[in-house]
């Protein structure tokens, strides 16, 4: 970790100029926004105010291959930066302020060169953190995550072992049964101290503001799923709820919804927590818990459409105010059901000031409340950051400055009904002009994920090559209750799929999109689904494109297996691709085109899935189209520039001129 000389890039007139040159082209040209633009990483991927309200921190790149630096600012002179900061070797890929001093963050590395194992990491990382007053670094090697600020501690915060940076398409199914660690770190030192290791019993833990475990929830016996809680000061977990016997599939969404269980802790009474649970309903709703009791309370919320997925609290939760202000379920985007009127007035206020307000957020306030950062995100923004200083508001920066509102398209949050009656959430991005359009199905991966479009790159990028975009929440989406999920047990490449093209066809007929001008294109899960488009028969697709596919889901199950998973776990993936559609065994009845893309150090989806199915295509005689990217892993962050100008100029190349006859 070292420091840099103050840049002369200045943050001017409100707006962070990056000193690349405008990539604009001709208003009249199609499409756009060329594929250099597209392809850049987040210029700019974090801002906050310290909690004091006298700094600000910007991490940006300031070149299309460049790597994040960190400056810090003097909030009432941002001419200039007073620090400015980089991780060499390493590269900083996240960071906050945890106190006023103190700036928290993650750095990371590629240190090999291939992947041997689902998981496996070709990258290396340190959590560091910095001290303002010192300028200098304490560092502690590993992949660790901040849980809380611990603000009755100023120089220590809680991490954990875990994920810092993972996200995007694809889900590890068994991440809730992998055991974490979590210590305290000392900000000044850079040494932490155990406070509690997980086993198999109580794998990770959900902790309060002053940093004692609250809830755990692990298997008991090899099979029971089971919640445990505590008191704070209390040194033994005490059971509660049901035992859920993870032998019968019908208790798989409780896990693999990845939202159940404690959603947070009463502000004013640490003997009350909330807790999201769908207690026999469909949908998943938010209850009261009575620690001193063990037993739940009231319901608070529920939908009638959609899940809780998790709660929002008081833009002032970093200090200490945990207050509840809002329940988030899906829907055209978070949708939330608010509790707090003065947060609910602050944040409609910040919508109606925001340009192209969609996903607005707060992601810091100062200590007196009267400086904070608002983001927003949303189909016509990629990304802005904003400050609120003085009763007045002004825009610091874009993630994507060169892409303009007036270039992106509107999404459209839909249902429509599955052949069987099912109803399928989905979301359309619609390009310009008068359709019908040329339309590409794009599945999101995991499967179980849920996905909410604010603003998606691909969806956007497709819109303004003049294709129409579905994104299905197919059956196994996660978010719509539990019917939906388990509706698709066992129904790989099957009901799941019909899911898909019924979306397209619902579009035809509603003259939005033309029926000879179709494609499937997806990554991950979504890979696996344009795999298994190409050899279905009476296809409606025109080609399909498959990114980071699971090509080979019985050999993925094999790898993956854990002989004493509970059977309903086992059984979820073996019907991966052992009873569901297999789409390496499928390869003589491919009837479409196919261009196959892959990272060659995918740690998710290993790079097998790609090799084998290329020889299997090559044996049945069957052509595709390959392409590798060297040194690409699965998650769209470890995606550089170099990663995505390849990839978008392939898609799109392919699209236009190999997708059916003619292209798309």
């Amino acid at each position: 970790m070292k420091c840099y000389k103050p840049s002369a890039l200045t943050l001017t007139a409100g707006v962070l100029f990056l000193g690349m040159p405008s990539t604009s082209i001709a208003a009249n040209a199609e499409p756009t926004v060329p594929i250099e633009t597209w392809a850049l990483r987040d210029m700019v991927s974090a801002v906050q105010v310290s909690p004091d309200g006298k700094h600000l921190l910007i991490m940006k790149i300031e070149s299309k291959e460049g790597e994040n630096v960190l400056e810090i600012y003097d909030v009432n002179n941002l001419s200039k930066p007073l620090r400015r900061l980089n991780s060499e070797p390493m590269e900083m890929i996240n960071a906050r302020w945890v106190t006023d001093k103190h700036i928290f963050g993650t750095a990371w590395q590629v240190k090999r060169k291939s992947v041997k194992r689902p998981e496996q990491d070709v990258r290396s990382y340190k959590a560091f953190a910095y001290n303002l007053e010192s300028n200098k670094f304490s560092e502690v090697s590993g992949n660790f995550r901040i849980i809380n600020n611990l603000p009755k501690e100023p120089n220590h915060v809680l991490i954990s072992t875990g994920n810092a940076v993972r996200g995007g398409t694809g889900v590890d199914p068994f991440q809730a049964f992998r055991p974490r660690s979590y210590y305290r770190f000392n900000l000044e030192t850079g040494g932490r101290s155990l406070v509690m290791k997980g086993n198999e019993k109580y794998p990770s833990a959900v902790f309060d503001i002053d940093g004692y475990p609250r809830f755990t929830s692990g298997v008991d016996g090899g099979n029971e799923l089971v919640s445990y809680y505590r008191l704070p000061g209390d040194g033994s977990w005490k059971e509660f709820g049901e035992r859920y016997d993870l032998d019968e599939h019908k208790n798989l969404y409780r896990i693999l919804s990845g939202f159940q269980g404690l959603a947070g802790i009463k502000h004013d009474d640490p003997t009350i927590g909330y807790v999201i649970d769908n207690r026999g309903e469909d949908k998943a709703a938010l209850w009261e818990f009575d620690f001193k009791a063990g037993k739940f309370g009231k319901k608070i919320y529920s939908n009638p459409d959609a899940d809780v997925l998790r709660i929002q609290t008081h833009s002032m939760s970093w200090a200490g105010n945990t207050k509840m202000v809002a329940a988030i379920y899906p829907g055209a985007k978070f949708e939330r059901h608010w509790f707090d009127m003065e947060e609910k007035a602050l944040f409609e206020s910040l919508e109606k000031q925001v340009p192209n307000s969609h996903q607005v957020g707060i992601s810091s306030r100062s200590r007196d409340g009267k400086t904070m950062i608002v983001t927003n995100r949303g189909p016509r923004d990629p990304g802005s950051f904003w400050m609120v200083k003085d009763g007045k508001m002004f825009k610091l920066a874009s993630r994507n400055p060169h892409i303009k509102s007036s270039e992106l398209s509107d999404v459209e949050f839909i249902k429509y009904p599955a052949r069987d009656g099912k109803i399928i959430p989905a979301y359309i991005t619609k390009p310009k002009g008068k359709g019908p359009f040329p339309l590409i199905v794009l599945p999101h991966g995991g499967p179980h994920v849920n996905e909410v479009i604010a603003y998606n790159e691909w969806g956007q990028l497709l819109a303004n090559a003049g294709y129409m975009v579905l994104q299905p929440q197919y059956r196994m989406s996660v978010g719509w209750g539990k019917d939906h999920f388990d509706s698709a047990y066992g129904q790989h490449g099957l009901a799941m799929q019909d899911d898909k093209d019924d979306g397209a066809l619902y579009l035809v007929e509603k003259g939005l999109v033309d029926r000879d001008r179709m494609a499937m294109f997806g990554w991950s899960y979504g890979g696996y689904a344009a795999l298994v488009a190409t050899t279905r028969e009476n296809n409606i697709y025109q080609c399909a494109i498959a990114g980071a596919a699971v090509a080979d889901p019985e050999k993925v199950y094999m790898k993956r297996r854990n002989p004493n998973s509970p059977k309903a776990l086992d059984d979820w993936g073996r019907r991966r691709g052992m009873i569901g559609i297999n789409p390496i065994k499928e390869v003589s009845k491919a009837n479409i085109p196919l261009l196959m893309v892959h990272g060659d150090v995918d740690s998710r989806v290993l790079y097998f899935n790609y090799t084998d199915y290329k020889k299997a295509m090559e044996k049945a005689g069957k052509k595709a189209q390959y392409l590798t990217l060297k040194g690409a892993d699965h998650f769209s962050r470890t995606l550089m520039y170099n990663h995505q100008q390849t990839f978008y100029t392939k898609l799109l190349d392919y699209l236009a001129k190999d997708c059916g006859p003619g292209g798309l």
